[in-house]
């Protein structure tokens, strides 16, 4: 019986309080995605240098080749 009276007083006061102070329930939920997003990308980074440096592969190279290939082909060169 209690249970119920606080139940139904609590839902009355908060009719009573004004939408910026209620609590929102996804308030933050973009910062969490985000922060899911770079460690997910930092994962896969890891697992790639780690394959590379088993491989003895030049990743660092690779990258900076294909950079390099990217910028010229912007300018309208062959690359």
């Amino acid at each position: 019986m209690t249970y119920r009276f606080l139940g139904r007083l609590h839902a009355r006061l908060l009719f009573f309080v004004p939408a910026g102070l209620r609590r929102d329930p996804q308030r933050g939920q973009g910062t969490v995605e985000y922060v899911a997003l770079i460690l997910l990308v930092a994962a896969v980074l890891a697992a790639a240098v780690a394959v590379a440096g088993k491989t003895h592969f030049d990743l660092a190279g690779l990258v900076t080749k294909q950079l390099k290939t990217a910028i010229d082909t912007v300018g309208g060169g062959k690359g």
